[in-house]
């Protein structure tokens, strides 16, 4: 490495911070991901992301690193392997790199760990489209060679000095290509292997937790400062620019996307506005460092309404892309590369060029353009062929009978363990009051039942009050036991139920709460007719003649 009195600190600071927000937007995307699956499959989710961390972290050191930055082995498509295992590193980055102006002051570690959350987080990506579906060993393989056989070239074409795309003139700030671009292109390549969900497009399942998938989408915007913010490799005047463009861009294609909502749906939604703000990150990631605020918004603007018109590509391509990768990561990445041949300021950073809009007429647009088909082209085979490779060796599409439970087939656990009852509002206090004698137990009714009688009923969750109310009121029409669980009632009429990003599904089972209360012969009709109040239709409530079990010989 470069003698101590070379490194700048807070340049190498700026860059090991940014390595920390880089990895930090992983488990963000897994919990982005995570919240928008079925139930039964957040787990297997949540594992598919995470993992990345372990498997690329390694394959990132001991081959990936060399190809992308090793000394170009004399084609501009790859790096030599002098650097296998990270055994030999006596220089830091060239001064020459893709963002950096002058002589790097970093040492060259800082440099191998910043580059390494990226190509971590890329092939992440993936798993969004191919929710449900992925066999977790062949998923393991799969990222392992991803990594090192297309990751790793991509970044060796465009971010090392030598390679053939950056010496062609193309440009690509934190990724847009890179990672975005190759990502989406890998997404083609996979659906093709692994398939459409049982009854795609045919039916859909509501995300689990969408305040989950809020708060994913809040980290993956704090953690894509460090993404964008970081690339020049200093801490200077390009970074902040970088940082305050990243978040103007997140901005625009947030509102944008909540009005093409409103005007498509009728509704603007939360979901719609972390969507928008994602797809505006991922088309500026390009551009980042090299246009003006203004332009940056303009950028996030068209991101929003570009992205939102593609959520109809996966309908047209017959592709089962569960969580829009498509729409939002591969369009948008693309997107903001050929938008930067428009607005690029070399006024902004003297290591750019002008667009079109600029003056610097449509050289650089070209350069863009190439650069996007050859990336994606090239991910898009390899990605299909190692995939298909895959799935011949190991499988990399999990068994059809055990795709809507990953979970229990997987990791044999559950995410969850709460019921609708549960959720059931009850009575409380800032402080917890101390139990004493059998209150809070559970036990038959307090004076012997001379005719037993069981009134079960099926009533609207929604409409139910309190816990303490609903108790109140059937032990006051003469409940002398009441149990309450969840269940789903057949509907004549379909409910419809909006999904997140327009979507939308029919339920021919809807959710209820089903009530089953012990009474005395003469209380049926008031018991009923409380139970009515709450939804519960008389013609498919039951009344039955009961034993008590105290009354068993």
């Amino acid at each position: 490495m470069l003698a101590q009195d070379a490194v700048n600190p807070g340049d190498t600071a700026w860059v090991l911070v940014c390595a920390g927000l880089v990895l930090f937007m992983t488990p963000g995307l897994a919990v982005f991901y995570g919240g928008m699956v079925r139930t039964r499959n957040v787990l297997a989710m949540l594992q598919q992301n995470i993992v990345a961390l372990g498997v690329v972290s390694l394959t990132w050191v001991l081959v990936g690193y060399t190809i992308a930055f090793g000394d170009d082995a004399g084609t501009g498509l790859f790096g030599n392997l002098e650097l296998l295992g990270l055994t030999d590193l006596k220089v830091p980055p060239a001064p020459n790199l893709h963002v950096v102006a002058g002589q790097v002051t970093i040492p060259t570690l800082a440099f191998v760990a910043y580059q390494m959350m990226f190509a971590v987080i890329t092939p992440a990506l993936v798993t969004g489209a191919t929710a449900g579906r992925l066999k977790f060993a062949g998923w393991v393989l799969f990222l392992a060679i991803w990594s090192i056989v297309v990751y790793a070239p991509v970044a060796h074409w465009l971010w090392h000095p030598d390679g053939w795309l950056a010496r062609f003139g193309t440009q690509d700030w934190a990724g847009g290509m890179v990672v975005h671009a190759s990502a989406g292109a890998a997404v083609l390549g996979v659906l093709l292997v692994v398939g459409r969900r049982r009854g795609w497009p045919h039916t859909a399942t509501p995300p689990n937790s969408i305040p989950l998938t809020i708060l994913g989408a809040g980290i993956l915007w704090f953690g894509w400062f460090g993404f964008n913010g970081g690339d020049g490799l200093q801490a200077n005047g390009v970074a902040a620019q970088a940082i305050v463009n990243t978040h103007l861009a997140a901005a625009a294609g947030m509102l944008v996307w909540l009005v093409a909502e409103r005007l498509k749906d009728g509704h603007s939604t939360v979901v719609g506005s972390v969507t928008g703000a994602v797809a505006g990150l991922a088309t500026i990631t390009p551009a980042a460092g090299y246009v003006n605020a203004i332009s940056a918004i303009v950028i996030g603007a068209i991101a929003g309404i570009v992205c939102h018109t593609a959520l109809r590509l996966k309908y047209l391509l017959r592709l089962d892309d569960a969580l829009d990768v498509l729409a939002v990561h591969f369009v948008g990445g693309m997107l903001g590369s050929l938008l930067l041949g428009l607005f690029g300021d070399s006024g902004i950073n003297p290591l750019g060029k002008d667009g079109l809009f600029f003056g610097g007429g449509g050289s650089l647009l070209w350069h863009q353009v190439v650069g996007v088909v050859c990336v994606v082209a090239f991910s898009f085979v390899l990605s299909w062929a190692i995939a298909a490779a895959v799935q011949a060796v190991v499988g990399l599409r999990a068994p059809a009978d055990v795709q809507d439970n990953l979970d229990h087939a997987q990791q044999d656990a559950d995410a969850y363990h709460l019921g609708g009852v549960a959720g059931l509002i009850g009575t409380g206090a800032p402080q917890r009051r101390r139990r004493t004698g059998r209150e809070g137990r559970a036990g038959g009714p307090a004076q012997p039942v001379q005719r037993a009688r069981l009134v079960t009923a099926t009533v609207d969750p929604a409409l139910l009050p309190t816990t303490r109310e609903l108790r109140e009121a059937l032990l006051g029409a003469g409940a002398t036991s009441i149990v309450i669980s969840d269940a789903a009632v057949s509907t004549a009429e379909p409910a419809s139920r909006a999904l997140p990003r327009g979507y939308w599904q029919d339920q021919d089972l809807v959710d209820r709460a089903r009530v089953d209360v012990v009474v005395e012969g003469e209380a049926v009709r008031a018991v009923l007719d409380v139970l009515g109040r709450y939804g519960a239709d008389r013609s498919e409530s039951l009344v039955q003649d009961v034993q008590l079990a105290t009354d068993v010989r």
